[in-house]
C-alpha cells in the first residue's frame, strides 16, 4: 500500500480559531515526535548587501539608489566568528544578496577559515552563483545551500522580477542537490496578488524539490520597493502556512524565521516556535553593517543570543547540542 504524504487545503491555510489552534497544535506535536524538543540554533552573518536582481519585494534590489552598499571584510568576519561567536550556535549561515563578488573575494576564504579553525557546520544563501564558485565552496567546508523559490506562479514570478524566471531557480534548486548539497528552500506567504490556489502551488512546488528544510516568510513591505504600500500578511496566515509545511514534512528542518516578529509584533516568533519550527537564527552581522541589508526595513528587530534563547526557553524548548550540518548528514545516510 502506498501512503501519501498530508497536503493542505485551502481551509487549513485560512484557518482561525479552533480550527486554527488545533491545526498548530498539531503542527507541533509532529515537531516533537520528530526531533524532540530541541531546537537549532545558528548565527548569521550578512556579508554584502550588493544585488544584481530588482525583486520588487527586497529593499536591496538592483535599482534602490538610496542604499549604502557595502561588503564586509573576511579579517573581522573571521575575528568575529573564530573568537567572539556566541556559545551556543551550532551552525553559521553566510548570506548576501546576489553578490558573485562578494561570494568569491568575502564568503569563500571566510568558509575556509571557519572550517580550519572552528567546529561550526556551514550553509551558504548567495542566490545563483556559477559552478566553479560553488563548487569551491562546497570544496572549503560548506555543505549547505539556502536558496529560496519565492513564489510558486510563474507569471506572478516574473511580475516582480524575482531571479530569472521560476524554471531557472527551480533548475538550479536540482542541480545543487545534485552536486551534493543539501538544499533548503523558502517562499514569501501573503505576497499581493496570490489566492488560494497560488498559496496552496508553493506546497506542491515545495514537495516537488530535493530539500531538506523550507522556510515560510511573511510578506512585509519594504522601503524602498515597488511595494512599499501593499499589505502586510497577516501572522495568523503566516502560522497556518508554517503548521502547514510542518504537516506535509515532519522531517524538514523549518525555521523561524526574524520577520514573524514584524507580523505579529511581541508573540510572533514564539508562536512560530508553537507552529513546528526546529531553527532559529541569532543575527550576528556588525553594527554598522546590519541596518543596510534592507530585505523589510532600517529599523530591524535584531534576534540576539538573549532573545532566541528566552524564546526556545519560554515555549519549553532546549537547544539542540547537535550541529544542524551533523543531523543533516545523519539523515541523508
Amino acid at each position: 500500500m502506498v501512503h501519501r504524504r498530508w497536503f493542505p487545503a485551502a481551509e487549513d491555510l485560512e484557518a482561525s480559531g479552533e480550527a486554527q489552534e488545533l491545526l498548530h497544535a498539531r503542527a507541533a506535536a509532529s515537531a516533537r515526535a520528530g526531533f524532540g524538543r530541541s531546537v537549532f540554533v545558528r548565527g548569521v552573518v550578512e556579508v554584502s548587501n550588493f544585488c544584481r536582481e530588482n525583486c520588487h519585494y527586497c529593499g536591496m534590489r538592483r535599482d534602490n539608489r538610496t542604499l549604502g552598499r557595502y561588503r564586509a571584510t573576511h579579517d573581522a568576519l573571521a575575528e568575529l566568528l573564530v573568537h567572539h561567536r556566541p556559545a551556543s550556535i551550532t551552525d553559521i549561515n553566510i548570506q548576501a544578496g546576489e553578490d558573485p563578488v562578494a561570494a568569491r573575494e568575502v564568503v569563500l576564504p571566510l568558509v575556509r577559515t571557519l572550517r580550519r579553525e572552528t567546529p561550526l557546520g556551514i550553509s551558504v544563501c548567495l542566490g545563483t552563483l556559477s559552478a566553479d564558485i560553488t563548487d569551491a565552496l562546497s570544496e572549503a567546508g560548506a555543505s549547505t545551500y539556502i536558496i529560496k523559490f519565492e513564489l510558486a506562479d510563474p507569471e506572478r514570478y516574473r511580475a516582480l522580477q524575482a531571479p530569472g524566471t521560476l524554471e531557472e531557480r527551480v533548475a538550479h534548486i536540482r542541480w545543487l542537490a545534485e552536486r551534493g548539497w543539501k538544499v533548503s528552500s523558502g517562499f514569501i506567504c501573503g505576497l499581493p496578488g496570490m489566492d488560494a490556489d497560488a498559496a496552496l502551488g508553493n506546497f506542491r512546488l515545495a514537495e516537488s524539490l530535493p530539500l531538506i528544510g523550507c522556510s515560510v516568510s511573511p510578506f512585509v513591505p519594504g522601503e524602498s520597493t515597488p511595494l512599499t504600500a501593499a499589505p502586510a500578511a497577516g501572522i495568523g496566515q503566516t502560522l497556518n502556512a508554517m503548521a502547514a509545511l510542518r504537516l506535509m514534512r515532519p522531517d524538514w528542518v523549518i525555521p523561524a524565521v526574524s520577520a514573524l516578529n514584524i507580523a505579529g509584533p511581541g508573540t510572533g516568533y514564539r508562536r512560530g516556535l508553537a507552529t513546528g519550527a526546529n531553527l532559529c537564527t541569532i543575527n550576528l552581522t556588525p553594527d554598522g553593517e546590519r541596518e543596510n541589508y534592507l530585505l523589510y526595513r532600517r529599523d530591524r528587530f535584531i534576534m540576539n543570543e538573549e532573545r532566541i534563547l528566552a524564546a526556545i526557553s519560554d515555549e519549553g524548548l532546549e537547544v539542540s547540542k547537535v550541529r544542524l550540518a551533523d543531523h543533516l548528514a545523519t539523515a541523508a545516510g
